[in-house]
């Protein structure tokens, strides 16, 4: 079998999958027993592989998560923590995103809220959806700019265009004007077609006062918090907890 020049007419026609598997059986003596279907079958199970594959891998790249190793799989779900099992196997599910719901995740500093949205947004970026995340001074400071340069409205098309938006350390800072206007913006193209995960060390009750303005507050509480999964994570500081036992 003239096994080269395939393999360079695979790769020419981009299945470079179907390569790998191709060159791999040539090295299993037991493959040459299957059936000329069974070989193909495995052929083409291979070249499906690497391409869905690579997708997750451009969707991962593309979320940019700041905890980009995050895993629902290493989530520890308990009743001390205010995180039940069954919660995390929904979320796990991705359905909420088909549902257009959305999950606010609340709690004290080192509690986990970071690394459970971004295993969230990992999850759905695994299962064929869009992620992004954004810290919510970085996502103000971006819409800032946009409105200085002309490309605002280019911007908020884009948010759009992702399934799942993290909005990453919500209520730290003073909230000025165009930050409340901006993440109404933001959220209001979103609202009933995408999912937006929020986390803050705020409660809930508490973020209609730390937004100010009550028309706007009224605006992005009703957008996100009455078709939403509310966690509310307790218990020490994870953080804390992990560096001692790095130190003992």
């Amino acid at each position: 079998m003239l096994t080269e020049p395939t393999l360079d007419k695979l790769k020419e026609l981009g299945l470079f999958g179907m390569a790998d598997a191709f060159l791999e059986q040539g090295k299993q003596p037991s493959t040459t027993t299957l059936a000329f279907d069974e070989r193909f079958g495995m052929l083409v199970d291979a070249e499906w592989l690497y391409r869905q594959n690579k997708r997750t891998r451009r969707r991962l790249t593309e979320a940019k998560l700041r905890l980009a190793q995050a895993s629902l799989e290493d989530v520890d779900a308990s009743a001390t923590r205010g995180l039940e099992k069954g919660t995390v196997a929904r979320l796990a599910t991705c359905s909420f995103i088909d549902e257009h719901l959305n999950c606010l995740v609340t709690g004290q500093t080192g509690t986990g809220k970071t690394y459970l949205a971004c295993a969230i947004a990992q999850q759905a970026c695994r299962r064929g959806f869009r992620a992004v995340y954004r810290r919510a001074a970085r996502l103000y400071e971006e819409v800032a700019l946009s409105r200085a340069d002309g490309t605002y409205a280019k911007l908020l098309a884009r948010f759009t265009r992702f399934h799942v938006l993290v909005v990453d350390d919500f209520g730290i800072g003073t909230l000025r004007e165009p930050d409340r206007q901006a993440l109404l913006d933001v959220l209001e193209d979103r609202y009933g077609r995408h999912s937006t995960i929020i986390t803050s060390q705020l409660p809930t009750k508490a973020w209609h006062d730390y937004i100010g303005d009550p028309t706007i507050a009224d605006s992005i509480c009703d957008r996100v918090m009455h078709n939403a999964y509310k966690i509310d994570l307790k218990g020490p500081s994870r953080r804390r907890a992990e560096k001692q036992e790095k130190e003992t």
